[in-house]
């Protein structure tokens, strides 16, 4: 800095050039903390923040609600999720028309709808492709002259230094194919890929475990062959870094996904599962071309860290344009996205809460979408109170800053938020957090009437609501179940209590907890008369949890008080994520805290969660009571192949009567969503299933360009408290300078000697 100012002021006295510093630093702290580039200001943009870098923008890879939030905006499944409609309904994306199951017998015969799943023997959607759909721009499709791919490079070529796939000059395009789903869904069962639900599809998809088996043997193959061409000293890690294995998925047979023709897919299941074209609706079931992943599988694309699992390839309304996931990352509008409009109808209120404003316009209206890294609540926080982030989640610290009980007994913003003309959006999670009792242990598992009761009389003294208040600040609501509201075969009121653990309140109108008495007369009962056993010995149960840190240290006092209340005396044992998790999958703990968020809006979805076949430690599923009533399975092998009536709701109350006498769970709790969004972010209204929602969502940059403006006036009184230091400094410098220019001596008092 000093080395600029004699530049600019060489006639400053040094001892003067630090007071200027001092002021120019001042001017720089008076400025605000304004996160946007010079460039975007006014612009139709969307800004939000995000954590932590997303580990897998790859879709075979990717199971996280994070990732979700990049993934989907821009990869398109065949189907999505009606924005505004509720109960949730499919509606066609890619697809012509949401898939309607055929259903054959074992002798080829067309079965009704309706027809029981024992009778059938296979189940096919056949699929038709729109045909107005373009990837978007990309290197991979890019042709030379004589239509070779232009950037599928031999072997030992490289490509120039890039930071995005995008930087390379020659790129290209192509229609979406029916081919594309069918690459996919192969991808799915790549042994190199780990996709998480492929346990899940090798029961569905016909001749999915053979295409795992081949893919395997031939991956074997391959690294043998290698293995022996390098010698003794081949480190197979090392050489699959840099010269990673391709496997041209075209060559492989799949019986359950047929390319029809160009436009028209054939996917064939094993048995009668409805809830399938849920699936349709995920990630997972995204089209990749062969083209994109050839290109990523190479040499020359490893050595500079470009993978599908960084720069994602999609139909969808955006591209990954920035991907500097410790920084930034911004999603731009795809020049080659499709026709497709805002809906013309909704449910409830949309219209008078102005969701329907939009109706018919195309999309995506928005620009750009902003991604800007902060790990620091409190600074994204008060960004958002400046107006530099469009919405924000309310965070433990700041919820009584922001939200307030009201008259009537509910919650509501605080004034200073109304002030800002902020809005309060809610929701009721389709999640279940529970703890889990390891029903293969010896004390607290086991299905005979006295380890029933154990579970009952603990999951009495659990004090769910009072967790709630303490822990989520009021955000959720006691569950009942495991099915959580707003899912088919979820009761509210009198009728849907879990009568083992509440009754039910005539005056409050509500459930409320059976009393500390019940649940000492049931550990009484189940052989532990004030926490004992019959030789006087204290009974000692064990909590396994993977989290740690000051936070959980109050959760886990917490806890030994509620299992104090029966005079049970509850030791916890924290280790790191991964012992814990080997210790739930080895059964090796007693109780332990676990959750479920659901995939799709079925019952199914949160009910195999107790199937015995789905047991942790049997199958390494996510039944993670390792729950196994016989009773209970039947019951669930019926449920889960039927559509929503009647038949199937009794059938699930009768599922719902085992689990609850049984007592797996100690029945916790589902989270309830609290969100913020500023006046000029419009279009919002929360999803919990498919969270494509960017493309519907609005700005009003003028007017949020005002209120930053009226929020976020410059503090400019230091800055010129600072100048008037500098000027009255500088005045005797400036004398003494203009007097020696002019060779005037000052006068120099008697005895003294000018030095």
């Amino acid at each position: 800095m000093d080395i600029s100012l004699k530049r600019l002021f060489p006639r400053i006295a040094p001892r003067l050039r630090p007071v200027l510093v001092f002021a120019l630093c001042l001017l720089l702290v008076s400025c605000t903390n304004n996160p946007y580039r010079p460039s975007e200001a006014g612009r139709n943009i969307y800004y939000d923040t995000f954590t932590s870098e997303p580990k897998h923008l790859d879709p075979a890879r990717s199971y996280a609600g994070d990732e979700y939030e990049i993934l989907h905006q821009i990869y398109e499944p065949l189907v999505q999720y009606h924005f505004l409609k509720r109960p949730y309904e499919l509606t066609p994306l890619t697809a012509t028309a949401v898939p309607e199951a055929q259903l054959y017998d074992k002798d080829g015969n067309l079965l009704a709808a309706d027809a029981p799943a024992e009778a059938v023997a296979r189940a096919v959607y056949e699929i038709t492709l729109r045909a107005d759909v373009r990837y978007q721009e990309h290197p991979a499709f890019a042709r030379t002259a004589d239509g070779q791919y232009r950037w599928h490079l031999p072997a030992g070529a490289s490509f120039p230094r890039l930071d995005h796939p995008d930087e390379l000059p020659e790129k290209g395009s192509r229609e979406l194919r029916a081919e594309d789903y069918a690459y996919q869904i192969k991808r799915l069962a790549h042994p190199l890929l780990d996709c998480p639900i492929f346990p899940i599809l090798i029961n569905y998809i016909a001749g999915f475990a053979e295409l795992r088996k081949a893919l395997e043997m031939d991956l074997a193959r391959i690294r043998a062959e290698r293995r022996q061409a390098a010698g003794v000293f081949y480190n197979q890690e090392a050489d699959e870094q840099t010269n990673p294995i391709y496997l041209d998925l075209r060559q492989y047979e799949l019986p359950g996904v047929q390319v029809v023709d160009s436009h028209t897919v054939r996917i064939t299941l094993t048995r009668k599962y409805p809830q399938f074209v849920y699936w349709l609706a995920m990630p997972f079931f995204t089209p990749i071309p062969w083209e994109v992943d050839r290109f990523y599988t190479q040499a020359a694309a490893r050595e500079q860290n470009m993978t599908l699992d960084r720069f994602p390839v999609g139909t969808g309304p955006f591209t990954l344009a920035v991907n500097q996931p410790n920084y930034r990352m911004v999603l731009r509008r795809n020049p080659n996205f499709h026709e497709e409009f805002y809906p013309n109808e909704g449910a409830g209120e949309d219209e008078q809460l102005g969701l329907l404003a939009d109706r018919g316009k195309r999309l995506p209206f928005l620009e750009e979408a902003v991604f800007v890294l902060e790990k620091e609540s409190v600074s994204q926080w008060n960004k958002f109170l400046q107006g530099y982030y469009d919405n924000s989640g309310i965070g433990s610290d700041v919820f009584d800053q922001a939200i307030q009980v009201s008259q009537a007994g509910g919650t509501e913003l605080t004034p200073d938020m109304r002030e800002k003309a902020l809005r309060l959006l809610t929701a009721i999670n389709p999640s279940t957090y529970y703890y889990a009792f390891n029903m293969l242990d010896d004390v607290v598992g086991g299905y005979d009437e006295k380890k029933r009761k154990l579970r009952q009389a603990i999951s009495i003294a659990f004090n769910v609501e009072e967790y709630i208040q303490i822990f989520a600040n009021g955000r959720g609501i006691a569950a009942q179940g495991p099915i959580p509201p707003d899912i088919f075969g979820y009761q509210d009121g009198r009728t849907g209590i879990n009568p083992i653990v509440y009754e039910w309140d005539e005056r409050l109108n509500a459930p409320r907890r059976k009393s500390l008495d019940v649940a000492k007369q049931l550990l009484a009962e189940a052989g532990y008369p004030g926490g004992r056993d019959a030789s006087g010995k204290p009974l000692v149960l064990f909590f396994d949890t993977g989290a740690s840190g000051a936070g959980a240290k109050s959760e886990f006092d917490w806890l030994r008080k509620q299992f104090a209340a029966l005079d049970i005396q509850l030791q916890v044992r924290s280790t790191d994520s991964n012992r814990f998790q080997e210790k739930a999958l080895k059964g090796d703990f007693q109780i332990l805290r676990w959750g479920w968020n659901a995939d799709y809006p079925d019952p199914e979805n949160f009910l195999f969660l107790l199937y015995g076949a789905n047991g942790k430690v049997k199958a390494q599923g996510e039944n993670a009571a390792n729950y196994d009533n016989p009773r209970f399975n039947v019951l669930f092998q019926q449920v889960e192949n039927m559509t929503n009536s009647p038949e199937r709701e009794a059938l699930i109350h009768e599922m719902l009567i085992l689990a609850r006498e049984d007592a797996p769970w100690i029945w916790g709790l589902h989270p309830v969503a609290y969100g913020l969004n500023h006046e000029w972010f419009l279009n919002t209204k929360p999803m919990s299933f498919g969270t494509n929602t960017l493309k519907y969502k609005r700005v009003d940059p003028q007017l949020r360009e005002a209120r930053q403006l009226a929020w976020n006036t410059p503090v400019t009184t230091p800055l010129w408290v600072a100048l008037a230091i500098f000027v009255v400094s500088a005045i005797p410098a400036t004398i003494a300078l203009y007097r020696r220019e002019r060779g005037i001596t000052p006068a120099v008092p008697h005895g003294e000697t000018l030095r």
